[in-house]
């Protein structure tokens, strides 16, 4: 069943785009909207902007925009029902069914959201097999002998799978699940050479849910408990329309609110380590899963915190074989400090050992930033060798050389020159040396791209083709939409008439090329025609995706005149709804030269075709007439726009 219209307009009337966008990144007040470093793209200048007085959101990066609601659909990857349940779950508001819904309807739901309903029967199938008498012997056994209690098992969504081909499968048959969505899940198999033989993939094995930001269910992990040199000790769900592996982080969704409230991220590698973690009350803790960081866990870690705590254990091979995280963590703008265990410990184990309150202080106690956790490795190496005391120079510098902000990279500059007994002037020189080699680096890249090495000037000048009459036309359309959209209601000065109602009337007889400008132009008319106001929330409410994207860019200004500037220095600046009336004149006008240069254009066409095609002269000087008459309309637009063309 669908959700109700009641329920969906509960939501719209709590929701509040500050208070949604605020729970996945940090948003800093710069005028009277709000910034942040956009989530949907890697950035490193804020261009993500948040109006609260207008309920939308627009990057002016990569061009996302929209409401709340659009926000969750774009950042949870889910569809407009589950965004509302997500919400409503949010605000605490009742989710009512609607029963109106047809059998069709309810046939139709996406493939996305259809893999995690299956998904979500797969995590509460594994959790039940607990209660078997095999999952009580072996993967209620297991757990326990780890410290997992019930709290544990529930929280992170622990299960088993038992051992067997098809148990998994056949009870999701059973559910009405089709085996065509099952293998889009990666929830079964099929067998090599027969189409017609599919099995579980996970048999078993204790398992760990893998769970979105949102906590659905989008993968597994799976570790065997039995000695059996054939079988890997951990296997993993595939990629799939729901999971992407370079985007996730397991114990994320139960992380992020310790994450943001400590303001700051535990990075460890498996799963049994973070759920450790959490029984030493340490809440704040994602695992990369023991794979190699990705930019989008990284992005993910940022949208939560700038700083980072890489957790490694007891083992220095290990450890140096694993720096090109830390690289990678600074490369992303965090802030990155390190925990080394004792020899032969890891997180987990080590946890088990202390004890919550002892495991606490020693994070509190070991933590170092990443210069000294970098040169403390190979200290016995540097104090017998000079040459390698220079190579570890050299990678500490790459390292600090990662770093997007100058001042940050000064300040460890300085702290590696103390920590390496060496000059600081020669830190920053080898720093500069290697700065100038990644931006020719990068701008060799970017003229391959290009390839443009040998192209003349000329070619990178607008053609005519480029900047066609059509382009222009479509510019000019949407200079007045957007003033019909900003200041439409607005009165005219010294006129008991709004601008919208000029705007209209000059354009009654001018068909808009572009179809999206065309669109608003006609809703806003037809509910002028029945006297209803058209204020951009009407838009914004539209179903029309197209539209509701287009209005957005046109009432979200990218820059806007500081107010100092009027209220300490007294320097006043002209806005055009100073003077409407004058805009709104100059606007048409405007519009109306490119449709007549655009008539002419099709003129002297046809003037041409004609010649070529020997027509009758009369025809001819008939289109010359038109193209004449054009030409003194266009003159006199001119002049009222102070054009003066030679």
């Amino acid at each position: 069943m669908g959700i109700s219209k009641l329920t969906t307009d509960k939501v719209k009337e709590r929701m509040d785009i500050e208070e949604i966008i605020s729970d996945y990144v940090p948003l800093k007040k710069k005028g009277q909207n709000l910034w942040a470093c956009c989530p949907f793209h890697g950035e490193k200048t804020p261009s993500f902007s948040v109006s609260p007085a207008k309920q939308i959101y627009k990057c002016f990066g990569c061009g996302k925009a929209g409401d709340p609601l659009q926000f969750v659909m774009d950042i949870e990857g889910i569809g407009f029902q589950e965004a509302i349940k997500h919400l409503a779950g949010k605000y605490g508001i009742e989710v009512e069914e609607d029963e109106t819904r047809t059998p069709e309807q309810e046939q139709a739901q996406s493939e996305r959201e259809s893999l995690l309903i299956a998904l979500g029967f797969a995590r509460d199938f594994f959790v039940k097999n607990l209660q078997t008498e095999e999952g009580k012997s072996i993967g209620l056994s297991y757990f326990k002998e780890r410290g997992f209690g019930p709290a544990i098992i529930e929280k992170f969504d622990l299960g088993y799978a038992l051992n067997g081909w098809d148990h998994l499968l056949n009870a999701a048959k059973k559910a009405g699940f089709t085996e065509d969505i099952l293998l889009k899940a990666g929830l079964i198999l099929q067998k090599e050479g027969d189409p017609d033989r599919k099995y579980d993939r996970f048999r078993n094995r204790v398992t760990f849910t893998i769970h979105n930001i949102s906590g659905k269910p989008i993968g597994f992990g799976a570790r065997i408990l039995t000695k059996d040199k054939n079988q890997p000790k951990y296997i993993n769900s595939p990629e799939t329309a729901v999971y992407h592996k370079s985007d996730v982080l397991y114990g994320m969704y139960q992380a992020k609110k310790a994450i943001r409230d400590q303001d700051n991220c535990y990075l460890v590698e498996g799963y049994t380590d973070v759920i450790s973690l959490h029984l030493s009350g340490i809440e704040n803790v994602v695992a990369s899963s023991g794979t190699s960081l990705t930019d989008g866990q990284i992005k993910l870690i940022k949208r939560f915190t700038n700083q980072v705590t890489v957790l490694y254990d007891g083992d220095s091979a290990g450890i140096k074989a694993s720096l090109r995280g830390i690289d990678l963590l600074l490369e992303g703008g965090l802030n990155v400090k390190a925990v080394v265990f004792p020899e032969g410990e890891d997180p987990d184990s080590y946890s088990r050992k202390v004890g919550s309150k002892a495991f606490q202080e020693y994070l509190n106690s070991q933590s170092q930033d990443f210069i000294g956790f970098k040169i403390g490795l190979y200290q016995d190496e540097i104090k017998r060798d000079p040459i390698r005391k220079a190579e570890v120079i050299r990678e500490v510098v790459q390292s600090i050389g990662k770093i997007p902000d100058p001042i940050v990279r000064s300040v460890y500059a300085k702290e590696a020159s103390g920590l390496l007994d060496i000059e600081e002037e020669i830190v920053h020189a080898e720093l500069n040396k290697g700065l100038l080699k990644s931006q020719k680096d990068a701008y060799s890249k970017q003229n391959e791209q290009e390839e443009s090495a040998d192209t003349p000037f000329e070619n990178f000048l607008p053609t005519q083709e480029q900047t066609s009459f059509s382009e222009l036309l479509r510019l000019q359309e949407r200079e007045m939409i957007r003033l019909l959209l900003n200041y439409g209601l607005e009165k005219l000065e010294g006129q008991d008439l709004q601008l919208s109602d000029y705007l209209l009337s000059e354009t009654q007889e001018l068909d808009f090329e572009t179809p999206v400008y065309s669109r608003i132009l006609k809703i806003y008319r037809e509910r002028l025609a029945r006297n209803e106001i058209s204020g951009v929330d009407y838009f914004l409410s539209l179903d029309d995706a197209e539209v509701k994207q287009e209005v957005i860019d046109l009432i979200s200004p990218r820059y806007e005149v500081s107010v100092h500037w009027e209220e300490r220095h007294q320097i006043i600046i002209n806005k055009e709804q100073d003077d409407l009336t004058l805009t709104g004149f100059k606007t048409i006008l405007r519009l109306k030269r490119k449709f007549v240069k655009k008539m002419m254009e099709e003129a002297k066409q046809k003037i041409k075709n004609a010649e070529t095609q020997q027509l009758d002269e009369k025809e001819i000087i008939e289109l010359q007439e038109i193209y004449f008459a054009l030409k003194k309309v266009q003159v006199e637009i001119d002049r009222e726009l102070g054009i003066v063309i030679g």
